[in-house]
């Protein structure tokens, strides 16, 4: 068994090392891309009307406006209230990227703070890519250590370290100071469960706002002289909110590939856990050129969470997001399970509502998220013609095991930002990221993240 001290030391001196000039072309690039991502997501939720009103509280609680840009808007804020502003509306919509060896969604945990921070200290563009690598593989292998307790939602519940090794890179504290701050941030860790998603509630979307803020506290309380538990992962995590944690799993491969390479991109705009009956009702859809109105039932077996996400009618978008027979129903009615499959409008679409009602789930123990080497999904398709249609999904498209080419995250990300920006302005964005290592000053990208006047 690792020693506590070990295993925090090789985490803190790995994340102190992470070097721009060091890293694999590949990291760098993933790294970009994994940014344009999450910034599209950022703009996405920001036009919410409750962020947007968040938005504008924290711009008026700004001494003398602010040095961060509240993504989206106009006004500004310190990097505390950014960070908590753009980290929540990053997740409202259910676009963010993650990563299924760990961590749930590393990037919408330390995104948000590593760029209002940077903007505040005026980084530059290395400093802020040395500091999202090093925030997303040490959340990201820190939460992959913990087995959560069946409630717990990942948003938040570690994103406190991936916020806090991102903030403690671009102020340049030591591997020992690094290790302290690690310890710190666990002790602050959100307790956050799953139900508000299941039954839409949106206090849910503040998860990695809250993160985010006390990542960045903990660095400054880290300067103030507060103390930490010598491993308070393996107290709060294996002692509170997961059955357990394991360190030596937290430290496994360290070196080797890195987490941000490994992730996934969400190419429908809702809860991981429907992707993978969705890819294949949409292969389905496709390959057999069916229409909804030939659809009588669907069966669907899936991951034993996905037990938890059968509510046939549920009453916001965001609960809507994660319901399998919704998703599922949308799908096949509109050919995708994109941003406009959980509109309010298309909470009052007869056609969806009927054909949820008609959605089975059960459920295969033998099923993982973490599986690529046997279905997470099976459907079957019952039509009005006493037809089946079967099919299967293994690791959705999108994941690093299945990848899809850089034009097609960039058309995501283009499809996100333009309502906001316009075409020109959101263009302009995927630019300036691909440059981001030439970046000599923050405020030239974010300046790019507000609407035109």
């Amino acid at each position: 068994m690792t020693s506590p001290v070990a295993y925090l030391d090789r985490l803190a001196r790995w994340a102190e090392a992470v070097r721009l000039d060091a890293l694999p072309p590949a990291a760098v690039d993933a790294a970009k891309l994994v940014l344009l991502d999450t910034l599209g997501a950022m703009l996405a939720g920001s036009a919410e009307p409750e962020n947007g009103k968040l938005a504008a509280l924290a711009a008026a609680r700004a001494p003398s406006g602010g040095a961060a840009t509240l993504i989206g808007h106009t006004g500004r804020a310190d990097a505390y209230w950014a960070a908590l502003v753009n980290a929540t509306a990053g997740v409202a919509l259910e676009v963010d990227e993650g990563n299924r060896w760990g961590g749930g969604h590393p990037a919408i945990h330390t995104v948000p703070g590593a760029l209002a921070l940077a903007e505040e200290l005026d980084a530059d563009g290395r400093a802020l890519i040395e500091a999202v690598v090093a925030g997303y593989e040490l959340g990201s292998r820190l939460g992959g250590a913990t087995i959560a307790r069946a409630n717990v939602h990942s948003h938040g519940t570690w994103g406190t370290i991936s916020t806090a090794v991102a903030a403690a890179r671009l102020r340049e504290r030591p591997a020992e100071a690094l290790r302290e701050i690690v310890n710190l941030a666990a002790s602050m860790t959100p307790a956050n469960s799953w139900t508000p998603a299941l039954q839409g509630a949106t206090i849910r979307n503040l998860y990695p706002g809250r993160s985010a803020w006390q990542g960045l506290l903990a660095v400054e309380l880290h300067g103030c002289g507060f103390t930490g538990l010598p491993d308070a992962p393996a107290d709060v995590y294996g002692g509170i909110l997961a059955e357990r944690f394991d360190p030596d799993a937290a430290v496994a491969e360290l070196g080797g590939p890195l987490r941000i390479e490994r992730n996934y991109v969400k190419l429908h705009a809702c809860c991981r856990y429907n992707h993978f009956a969705l890819d294949a009702v949409l292969a389905l859809r496709a390959e057999h050129r069916i229409d909804a109105s030939q659809v009588a039932r669907v069966h669907v077996t899936t991951i034993p969470f996905g037990l938890r996400m059968a509510d046939p009618a549920p009453a916001t978008p965001l609960a809507a997001r994660f319901s399998i027979p919704w998703a599922v129903a949308a799908a096949l009615v509109l050919g995708h399970a994109g941003l406009d499959a959980f509109r309010p409008t298309a909470l009052a679409d007869a056609r969806i509502q009927a054909l949820a009602r008609r959605v089975e789930v059960a459920a295969d123990p033998a099923m993982s998220p973490r599986r690529d080497d046997a279905p997470t999904a099976r459907v079957r398709l019952t039509l009005a013609d006493g037809r089946g249609l079967a099919g299967a999904a293994t690791v959705p498209r999108g994941d690093a095991a299945q990848p899809v080419e850089r034009q097609v995250v960039v058309d995501k990300f283009l499809a996100l930002a333009t309502p906001v920006l316009g075409a020109r302005h959101a263009g302009e964005v995927v630019g300036a990221v691909q440059d981001l290592d030439r970046l000599k000053h923050p405020r030239d990208l974010t300046a790019l993240l507000v609407p035109l006047a």
